[in-house]
């Protein structure tokens, strides 16, 4: 893939600028003994994804009040796991050459404006442009975050490139009309072992 018409990055946040995966999965464990549903199940629906369809996807049954305790629940086991939250392998060195070579970039997450803070915070990042899930209609897979950063920075969806660890964001690069670089062995314009190779590909444009 050709990097030079790249323009701006927007990266999703779990999973692929911070590795937060042994502090998700025990939130949803926790959550999921709660409520007697199946942990692996929840974890898997998930990845990528905001809570809220998550919780609805695993207690159908509740109603919009039932199910919004049960979403507020979840996320608090979120925010107080801080404890083993750091960058993600490359992170560092992915956003230094982007610095260098003046690309801009963003942050766009399933996640909350107080997770999203608090993540970034634990791995040592500061997003120059956050757009969180309580700031758009709608979450991942629909476009909505990712067109929202691209406006915010002024740039063409068309010359960004969206950098995910989840399908379901993977979608939603897509869908907004941006190209994509894809970790944990998916399918993108760009694949990525790591943000390492991001930044090893933005050196040799």
């Amino acid at each position: 893939m050709d990097l030079n018409d790249i323009a701006a990055v927007l990266f999703d946040m779990d999973g692929t600028l911070v590795d937060s995966d042994a502090a998700v999965e025990r939130a949803w464990t926790t959550w999921a003994a709660e409520h007697g549903v199946d942990a692996g199940e929840a974890i898997t629906l998930a990845h990528g994804s905001p809570s809220g369809p998550t919780v609805r996807r695993m207690l159908p049954h509740l109603d919009e009040a039932a199910t919004a305790v049960a979403t507020a629940r979840q996320l608090e086991l979120q925010y107080g796991d801080l404890s083993d939250v750091v960058a993600a392998p490359g992170a560092h060195e992915a956003l230094a050459v982007l610095a260098e070579q003046g690309v801009p970039w963003a942050v766009v997450t399933s996640a909350d404006t107080r997770l999203a803070r608090a993540r970034l915070g634990a791995a040592g990042i500061v997003a120059p442009v956050l757009v969180p899930i309580d700031e758009v209609a709608a979450g991942k897979p629909d476009p909505a975050g990712y067109l929202r950063a691209a406006e915010l920075l002024g740039v063409e969806p068309a010359r960004c490139l969206v950098v995910e660890d989840a399908e379901v964001g993977l979608v939603a690069g897509r869908a907004a009309g941006a190209r994509t670089a894809a970790l944990r062995g998916l399918e993108g314009d760009l694949r990525l072992n790591s943000l390492f190779d991001l930044a090893e590909a933005f050196k040799k444009r």
